[in-house]
C-alpha cells in the first residue's frame, strides 16, 4: 500500500487536509460533534446547518470549535436561510461555508467579502456555472444516487463534466459514496475528494436516533426511492426540483406517481402526522443514498476517514497494476 498522504489534490491543499473528504452537511446528522471527529481524522468535517436555525448553528458550531482545532465548516440551505445566519456563522469564522440548493449569489457575496472559502454544491450544469459565477473556491457536483434532497443527473456521468467545466476550481464528488473505491472513483472521474453524507449516518457521532443507523445498516439500494412525497406530506417548503431519496415505506408506496393528488388532499398530511404520532412511520424519513448496502456497521467516524482514504489507495493502486 501506498504511504499516507499519498492522496494529495487541490481540495486537500486549500484546506491543508490528510484526506481528500469531506463530510456532507446533513441537518438531522451532522452537529458539531461529527464536523469535528471527521476534521480530527483529517477531513473536512462540515455542520449541516439546515434552514438556518441560528440557536442551533451557533451550538452546534461552538462544539466543533472545543472539539477540533482543524478546519471544519458549516453549510446552509441557499432557498431557505437568511443572510443574518449566514453572517452569525461567518462571525465564528470557521474555515468554509457551503451553500446548496438555489441561486448562490446574495449569499455568496457575503461569504467571499468575509475572506472564508466558499464551497458551493450543484445539482445540474447551470448551477455549476451559477457556481462558478459566485465565486465559488469548491464546486460539489451532486449525483442523483444521494440520500435527501438531489437533483436528477447521475454522479456517474455529471462529476467529470462538472470538473472539466469548473478547472482549476477543484469539484468535490457526491452521491452514492459509502466507501473507498467510491473515493477512488471519484479521483478517477477528474474530482479532487469526495463528500459522504449516508455513510456517517452510520457513526456513534451522528445526531439523530440510532433506529437510523440501524434502518441504513438493515436495508439495500433498492429499498431507496427519490420523490417528493416526504415533502409534501410533511408539508416542507422544498422546491419541487430538489425531490429526497428516502427509504420507502407503505406511505410512500402508497402515494408513489400521485404526488400532484397527495398535495391537493389535506386530510393525506394529518393522515401522515397520525401515523407518525402512533409510531407507524419515523418522525423524519429516513434520508439514505443508493450505497447502503455497502454500510454494513457502525463506526467511529475519525477512523471511518482514515480507513476510507485507505481503502481508496488501495483501489488506485489495484487498478494501476491492472493487466488486461
Amino acid at each position: 500500500m501506498m504511504g499516507a498522504m499519498a492522496l494529495r489534490t487541490a481540495f486537500t491543499e486549500l484546506f491543508s487536509l490528510q484526506h481528500p473528504i469531506a463530510l456532507a452537511p446533513m441537518g438531522d446528522a451532522s452537529g458539531g460533534a461529527l464536523a469535528a471527529a471527521v476534521s480530527n481524522g483529517g477531513g473536512l468535517g462540515l455542520i449541516g446547518g439546515g434552514r438556518g436555525d441560528p440557536g442551533w448553528a451557533a451550538r452546534e458550531m461552538e462544539v466543533a470549535a472545543g472539539k477540533t482545532g482543524k478546519p471544519w465548516g458549516i453549510g446552509f440551505q441557499t432557498w431557505a436561510v437568511s443572510p443574518a445566519t449566514v453572517e452569525q456563522a461567518l462571525a465564528r469564522r470557521p474555515s468554509a461555508i457551503m451553500l446548496s440548493f438555489g441561486d448562490p449569489g446574495p449569499l455568496a457575496r457575503l461569504v467571499r467579502a468575509a475572506g472564508i472559502a466558499l464551497i458551493i454544491q450543484v445539482t445540474d450544469l447551470e448551477e455549476a456555472r451559477q457556481a462558478m459565477d459566485a465565486g465559488a473556491d469548491v464546486i460539489v457536483a451532486q449525483g442523483t444516487e444521494a440520500g435527501g434532497h438531489g437533483g436528477r443527473r447521475s454522479t456517474l456521468p455529471f462529476v467529470p463534466v462538472v470538473a472539466d467545466l469548473a478547472a482549476p476550481t477543484p469539484v468535490l464528488a457526491a452521491g452514492g459514496i459509502a466507501d473507498g473505491r467510491g473515493v477512488a472513483a471519484a479521483l478517477a472521474l477528474g474530482a479532487a475528494g469526495a463528500l459522504l453524507g449516508t455513510r456517517f449516518l452510520a457513526t456513534p457521532e451522528a445526531l439523530g436516533p440510532p433506529s437510523v443507523a440501524k434502518a441504513v445498516i438493515d436495508h439495500g439500494g433498492e429499498d431507496t426511492e427519490r420523490s417528493r412525497v416526504s415533502d409534501i406530506a410533511r408539508d416542507a417548503p422544498w422546491p419541487a426540483k430538489y425531490p429526497a431519496r428516502t427509504l420507502r415505506t407503505p406511505f410512500f408506496d402508497r402515494w408513489r406517481g400521485r404526488e400532484e393528488e397527495l398535495a391537493a388532499d389535506p386530510a393525506a398530511p394529518q393522515a401522515y402526522r397520525e401515523a407518525v404520532a402512533r409510531g407507524d412511520l419515523p418522525p423524519d424519513p429516513v434520508w439514505a443514498s443508493e450505497a447502503i448496502d455497502l454500510i454494513t456497521e457502525i463506526s467511529s467516524a475519525a477512523d471511518l476517514v482514515g480507513a476510507l482514504a485507505a481503502q481508496a489507495e488501495e483501489a488506485l493502486a489495484r487498478a494501476a497494476n491492472h493487466r488486461p
